[in-house]
């Protein structure tokens, strides 16, 4: 007889049994991101190495950065696949089928895309750059329908060579939040990350086109907050953070307008946490009046409804109120020329705690 053996039948006649060994719960896996684009993605794309260790040091630790290409230096440790191929043009990508291949290979969970300057150099229309980008998000949510899509309105452009470059970049842009409105689900969401504002050709990119490392963390910057808040919103655990953990708890929210300007304006949404009891996060609802839109929103996460009306949940950073605390994001709206002032009716819930 084995030992073992031997030891469980001298245990069992005194009502005792052996224990099975412990085992740890399986890790949960961790959020897979995939930088999308040309070299301004990809060669070396060193925004990628600012943004992955502002998301380390913010306690975003459960992040792969996923794509089939390797990392190409920029001087700080950092998770540098990407899927960031210099050169190329989104139309080819779609026209070619060759996102698919890339995504079976990679799984990502979101997907930041920064995707168009060779196409737009090359003269080739809105129209089809923006079909481009519908069949790739398309292929996405073929991948993962619960595929989230950070798409940027691109950095400017003015390389010695392509004078009209700087208005085409002008005039791409300014499409994207209609197709982002058309393209969005609730499901799998396509939030518009403004890229294009406060950067400069002269002095944040090299050669009129790619970024050096001023233009590195201005692009890390805005990509910053729209990409934590996707990161807070998948995957889901179980009586976690994202769970509602009951009925909603009451709350205030309160909007200003910051500044405007033709076509658009700039809001702010003060959320305050009017229970007895601190709540772990919220949820506020913006209704646009007069056919405004929000295209982007700072320190939480954006869902548009068709019509118009957003949902926006608060940030990994803001969501903890304690009685009376309150919290703020902020938000870009589109509006048409006829608007007038900006006005937005907002209400909000605060999440009661699990348990």
């Amino acid at each position: 007889m084995s030992v073992l053996g031997l030891l469980a039948a001298l245990l069992l006649p005194l009502g005792m049994s052996l224990a099975p060994r412990a085992t740890a719960a399986p890790a949960a896996d961790p959020v897979r991101v995939m930088p999308l684009g040309d070299s301004i993605t990809g060669s070396p794309g060193c925004w990628r190495a600012v943004l992955w260790n502002r998301l380390v040091d913010s306690g975003y630790t459960d992040v792969d950065f996923v794509g089939t290409l390797p990392p190409q230096g920029c001087g700080q440790a950092h998770d540098g696949d990407n899927e960031g191929h210099g050169g190329e043009l989104v139309t080819n990508v779609a026209d070619q089928n060759l996102l698919p291949g890339r995504l079976a290979s990679t799984r990502p969970d979101i997907v930041v895309m920064h995707f168009g300057t060779n196409d737009v150099w090359s003269s080739i229309s809105p129209d089809r750059i923006l079909a481009a980008y519908t069949t790739l998000v398309a292929q996405m949510r073929a991948s993962n329908p619960d595929m989230r899509i950070l798409v940027a309105q691109l950095i400017p452009m003015n390389p010695s060579s392509c004078a009209a470059c700087a208005q085409r970049v002008v005039d791409f842009n300014a499409r994207i939040p209609g197709w982002a409105r058309a393209t969005g689900t609730d499901r799998s969401p396509v939030t518009v990350v403004d890229q294009w504002t406060g950067f400069s050709t002269a002095t944040d990119t090299y050669d009129g086109v790619h970024p050096d490392a001023s233009g590195d963390d201005k692009i890390a910057a805005r990509w910053f907050p729209p990409l934590a808040a996707a990161l807070d919103a998948v995957p889901p655990d179980p009586g976690g953070p994202g769970d509602p953990g009951g009925d909603p708890v009451a709350c205030t929210a309160r909007f200003r307008a910051v500044s405007t300007w033709q076509g658009g304006y700039q809001g702010e949404v003060t959320v305050t946490n009017t229970s007895a009891s601190a709540v772990p996060g919220w949820t506020a609802t913006v209704v646009p009046a007069n056919g405004a839109r929000l295209t982007q929103v700072w320190n939480g996460a954006l869902t548009t409804a068709a019509d118009g009306t957003a949902t926006v949940t608060n940030a990994a950073w803001n969501g903890a109120l304690a009685p009376g605390a309150s919290a703020t994001f902020g938000f870009v709206a589109s509006a048409p020329a006829t608007a007038g002032t900006p006005a937005a009716a907002v209400t909000c819930a605060g999440r009661a705690p699990a348990g």
